[in-house]
């Protein structure tokens, strides 16, 4: 089934005005679509490729969930399938939202490129957009934090017969030419697309950076049933140790795949793949990684075993019963910090890149971001005015940039844009009756 027969496609006139913009087609803006249509608030959804189109085509073949099933809760649509404790694959996470979108039937314009959104003299904003030019009185920003993929300048200077992807290009091992690959960073899609690489008999290379990782099951139970029986998803962003620091945090590696299983970085150098510290340039035909492998792999186990020790924390606290308690002892530890690789004689054939992405908000014209470029905002609300963010990682608490906790945000800024305007009535009112 084609997003074509899933979204309402608006016909709209430009220069046609809406109460509300939502800039961002993916679960976040359905999922503020969902609360606006129940508010009875007129709407346009403005989509630069296609609903949900990250999902579709940024995910390699065997992408799974990193999170249990039953954590999919979009607006009037939880996960009801036959196996909450397991972990959808790429198609089931497609379908998933493709029930979705047809729920909503929310108002998108898709293929339209927002390039400018400003207030204007009268306080209403001009959104310009590829497919036309639109008007509103407040705006929702509901595309994400991961837009431009972060690739080195080093890359230029790369051999040319040299394949060189980022993380949301890579589809599956197969795909690459024949010989060694170099995957550049450890966090979530790192060591994910290492994993797959590895498994299909590919030899890996794999500069380690300060991702932690946590375990898949312990004690008896998915971690995550256990951080989520502590009430840490729960947790607001102001009462996080690292405060809004925790939004600069990367994701703790591990998978959904096969079931569910840790990611020991360690076990896959003992069964071959050759593991560096970070990767910092390319000076005379070689690599040049960072001394810093053992530490990485290091603090991303204390990370797994504090994590696991306030779980014990909680089960003692709680007499609850359980398996007993373990901790996590390296199986294996690098010799020597090796700092260099020969391009050629380590037959690279293709490099993956997977540092991240940078977020890129400048079509919004609005002093709202902070000194580092971000938006600065209280749960969505920012101080000017008529512009809120929805779907943001830890815009509010853990869940807020998945499925688990995107509805709660969704709706606390719809209940602000509704308070909003009950209050431009009332003032209207008010002059008016003076």
């Amino acid at each position: 089934m084609s997003n074509a027969t899933l979204a309402k496609e608006p016909s709209p006139a430009s220069g046609a005005h809406y109460s509300v913009i939502v800039v961002g087609g993916g679960q976040a803006g359905l999922s503020v679509s969902h609360y606006l249509q129940q508010a009875g608030i007129d709407h346009l959804v403005l989509e630069k490729h296609s609903v949900t189109h990250t999902w579709r085509s940024q995910r390699w073949d065997n992408f799974c969930l990193v999170t249990p099933n039953w954590q999919c809760q979009l607006p009037g649509h939880p996960y009801n399938g036959t196996d909450p404790h397991g972990f959808m694959k790429k198609d089931e996470i497609i379908a998933y939202l493709d029930a979705f979108v047809a729920k909503v039937d929310a108002p998108v314009l898709e293929h339209a490129a927002v390039e400018r959104v400003q207030r204007g003299g009268d306080g209403r904003f001009t959104v310009k957009s590829t497919r036309g030019e639109f008007t509103a009185d407040q705006v929702v920003v509901a595309s994400g934090g991961y837009h431009t993929p972060i690739v080195p300048r080093m890359a230029e200077r790369l051999p040319g017969r040299i394949v060189q992807l980022q993380s949301s290009e890579y589809r599956n091992a197969q795909a690459l030419p024949d010989g060694a690959v170099l995957v550049v960073g450890s966090g979530q899609s790192g060591a994910q697309i290492a994993e797959d690489l590895h498994l299909a008999g590919r030899k890996v290379y794999l500069a380690v950076g300060e991702a932690p990782r946590c375990a898949r099951f312990y004690r008896g139970r998915d971690v995550v049933d256990w951080l989520a029986d502590m009430r840490y998803y729960e947790m607001p962003v102001q009462e996080h140790p690292l405060r809004e620091g925790v939004r600069d945090n990367t994701n703790h590696y591990v998978t959904g795949r096969d079931g569910g299983r840790d990611i020991d970085l360690r076990r896959f150098a003992l069964e071959g793949m050759e593991l560096f510290g970070r990767l910092d340039d390319l000076r005379d035909g070689q690599l040049r990684f960072a001394p810093n492998l053992a530490a990485n792999l290091d603090d991303a186990d204390e990370t797994y075993n504090r994590i696991n020790a306030s779980i014990d924390g909680f089960i003692a606290r709680n007499g609850i019963d359980a398996p007993p308690a373990t901790r996590y002892e390296a199986l294996w530890r690098p010799s020597e910090e090796r700092t260099a690789l020969d391009v050629e004689a380590s037959g690279i054939a293709s490099i993956v890149w997977c540092i991240g992405f940078r977020p890129d908000f400048s079509w919004l014209d609005a002093a709202v971001f902070n000194g580092r470029g971000h938006p600065a905002h209280v749960r969505g609300v920012t101080a000017s005015p008529g512009i809120y963010f929805v779907g943001l990682p830890w815009l509010h608490t853990w869940g807020s940039g998945r499925f688990s906790g995107v509805a709660r945000d969704a709706q606390f800024v719809v209940d602000a844009i509704r308070a909003a305007r009950e209050t431009v009535v009332a003032d209207q009112t008010a002059a008016v009756s003076a």
